[in-house]
C-alpha cells in the first residue's frame, strides 16, 4: 500500500459536485507526481494497460494521470492499426519496442488485448490465432514481470445506456466528433459478441502476476478518481526528498532596452 495514498472525505454513494471532484482530483494528481519521482529515483518500469468498451471513459482517465506528470518519463501508447509489415511480425513485437526503460511510467491505451476484443469480433485474426493469442499472453506478461516490469490491467466499463448517451453526444458535439468512428458503431451493434469476448478475455487472462481490475465506468467523474486513487495504492512509492528552490535575486545594472512590443510580428489579440 502506498505510504501516502490519499483519503477521501466524500460519502459513498453521493454523487460528486464540480467542486468536490476538482479538490479530490488536484490531490491524487499532486499524489501521482511524487509516485512518478519515486519511479524515476528507483529506476522502476511501470507498465498501465488500459481497455475497455468504447466511450467507457479510458481516454479521459489517462488525460487526468498525465496532465502534470514529467513528459520525459511518462508516455502514453495509442497504436494504430497495423500495416502490412507489423502484420507479418510476431505479434506482440511492435508493442514491444514500446515497454519502458528504467525511470518509465508507460501508459497503453489500447494494447495487444486488441486480439481479444476487436480483431476477435470483427473477424480480422484467424480462430487459430485468437487461441494462440490465449497461450500465449500469460507467459509474455509472466516475462515481462519477471524483467522487473510492474504491468497493470484496467478494463473500463460502461452499461448499454450509458454508452448510447455517449455515442449521441459525440454525434452532435462538434469536439467530440473525432471521438466516432465506423468502428466504434459496429461495437454498437455488437455489444452481445463484444461482451462475449470481454468475459473470456477477462477469464483467461487474469494471471497473479498481472490481473484485471474493472473500473466502473458510469459515472466519468467517479471512475477517474477510483482509477487513479487504485494505481496510486498499486505502486508502493515513497515521496523523494527534493532541494527547495529559491529564485536567484536578478542582477542589476545591466544594460538592456527591450524593443518596441509593436515592432514585433504579432498575432492578432482576438481575446484582449
Amino acid at each position: 500500500m502506498a505510504k501516502h495514498q490519499v483519503q477521501s472525505k466524500i460519502h459513498k454513494g453521493k454523487r460528486l459536485s464540480k467542486t468536490e471532484y476538482e479538490r479530490e482530483l488536484l490531490k491524487l494528481q499532486a499524489e501521482l507526481t511524487y509516485m512518478l519521482e519515486w519511479i524515476i529515483t528507483q529506476e522502476k518500469k511501470v507498465v498501465v494497460v488500459f481497455e475497455g468498451r468504447d466511450a467507457a471513459g479510458k481516454g479521459s482517465c489517462i488525460k487526468r494521470i498525465t496532465q502534470y506528470l514529467r513528459p520525459r518519463y511518462t508516455r502514453v501508447v495509442a497504436l494504430p492499426a497495423p500495416n502490412d509489415e507489423e502484420r507479418s511480425q510476431w505479434y506482440f513485437q511492435r508493442y514491444i519496442e514500446h515497454l519502458p526503460a528504467a525511470g518509465e511510467l508507460v501508459i497503453f491505451d489500447r494494447s495487444w488485448y486488441n486480439r481479444a476484443g476487436v480483431e476477435h469480433v470483427m473477424g480480422f485474426c484467424t480462430d487459430e490465432e485468437y487461441e494462440e493469442f490465449f497461450h500465449t499472453v500469460p507467459e509474455f506478461e509472466r516475462m515481462l514481470v519477471r524483467s522487473g516490469v510492474q504491468l497493470i490491467k484496467y478494463w473500463f466499463s460502461v452499461s448499454d445506456a450509458v454508452q448510447e448517451k455517449r455515442f449521441q453526444a459525440r454525434l452532435t458535439q462538434p469536439h467530440k466528433s473525432w471521438k466516432l468512428s465506423t468502428m466504434d458503431l459496429q461495437s454498437r451493434t455488437r455489444w452481445v459478441d463484444y461482451s462475449k469476448a470481454k468475459d473470456t478475455m477477462l477469464e483467461r487472462t487474469s494471471i497473479p502476476e498481472a490481473p484485471w481490475y474493472v473500473v466502473n465506468g458510469d459515472v466519468k467523474v467517479h471512475a477517474r478518481l477510483n482509477c487513479i486513487s487504485h494505481l496510486l495504492s498499486l505502486i508502493e512509492y515513497e515521496r523523494v526528498d527534493r532541494p527547495k528552490l529559491v529564485l536567484p535575486p536578478r542582477p542589476k545594472g545591466e544594460s538592456y532596452t527591450r524593443p518596441p512590443f509593436e515592432s514585433q510580428n504579432l498575432i492578432p489579440e482576438i481575446y484582449p
